[in-house]
């Protein structure tokens, strides 16, 4: 679980597999939407066919900016008659594209798996992005907006999840659409997006950040915090009512020590594993 994430460059893949399946793929490893045929846009009915449910990885979807390689879960009960709620999570540098011996390194971690484990059954999106500026950002929006218009989600409980590089993408992604996500969980990362949009559209915000992080510092986090809390202000909301929204935490080395870990950037993974971290995203909802 002690993982060592740094924000330097990656470089870009060649595509190597076809469009991603549609919903209702049949096995894991053979997409049934060809090269050729275009992806469904709209949630699959409900038919005498079973949906597969499960984990279906290293999947892929030819986006505005290149290809996007991505692996998701649907839970047991999803059959496409009812709207789920949907976490997109970005990995960090470690797990980031760099071509095919990258592949489904994410698939493993907690920042993925835990969201599946927890009571509330959710779809659940991670993607190997191969930067975490603005072409990362355009496309994790992207690959949100593709899940929504193909599979049976609930566009008031759309969350976002980063950690490290992972999360300098995704605080850019939820300040350019902060219609889309109804809250963001910012792991061990620097926020390089803009505040405003956050407050004046209403997105809760997790900041979890070791107070002994060796690569980021935990100084931008309560930066990131002190500058969000303004803009709350700004948008006309009264101290009690930004508690509600507004979260951070940035235990300290004696923390981390306790169980076991010394390296505290990729130690504040272990937010992740605490079901009541999660839960504190998954409780907020748009409207």
């Amino acid at each position: 679980m002690i993982l060592t994430l740094a924000g330097c460059g990656a470089r870009e893949a060649e595509p190597s597999q076809p469009e991603p399946p549609a919903v209702t793929a049949s096995d894991i490893d053979t997409p049934t939407t060809s090269p050729n045929e275009p992806a469904e846009n709209t949630p699959p009915a409900e038919t005498s066919t079973p949906v597969q449910t499960g984990l279906f990885a290293e999947q892929i979807l030819s986006g505005a900016d290149g290809d996007i390689h991505y692996s998701y879960y649907l839970p047991d009960s999803y059959d496409g008659s009812r709207k789920f709620p949907m976490m997109v999570v970005m990995p960090g540098y470690d797990m980031m594209w760099f071509g095919e011996d990258s592949s489904g390194s994410n698939l493993n971690w907690s920042g993925f798996t835990a969201w599946t484990k927890l009571d509330t059954e959710m779809v659940v999106v991670s993607a190997q992005l191969t930067d975490w500026g603005e072409k990362s950002a355009r496309q994790a929006i992207e690959l949100t907006e593709y899940f929504i218009n193909s599979f049976a989600v609930d566009t008031s409980r759309v969350y976002a999840a980063g950690y490290s590089a992972g999360g300098e993408t995704m605080s850019r992604a939820v300040s350019m659409r902060p219609d889309l996500y109804a809250a963001y969980l910012h792991g061990a990362s620097q926020w390089d997006g803009d505040y405003a949009p956050i407050a004046e559209n209403g997105v809760a915000v997790y900041i979890y950040m070791a107070e002994g992080d060796e690569y980021y510092g935990s100084a931008k986090a309560r930066l990131a915090y002190e500058n969000l809390h303004t803009a709350y202000e700004a948008a006309g909301w009264r101290d009690a009512d930004i508690d509600r929204v507004l979260r951070i935490e940035t235990p300290d080395n004696a923390f981390f020590n306790a169980k076991g870990i010394y390296n505290y950037h990729g130690g504040a993974n272990v937010v992740f594993d605490d079901p009541d971290n999660l839960n504190w995203v998954i409780s907020h909802s748009k409207g």
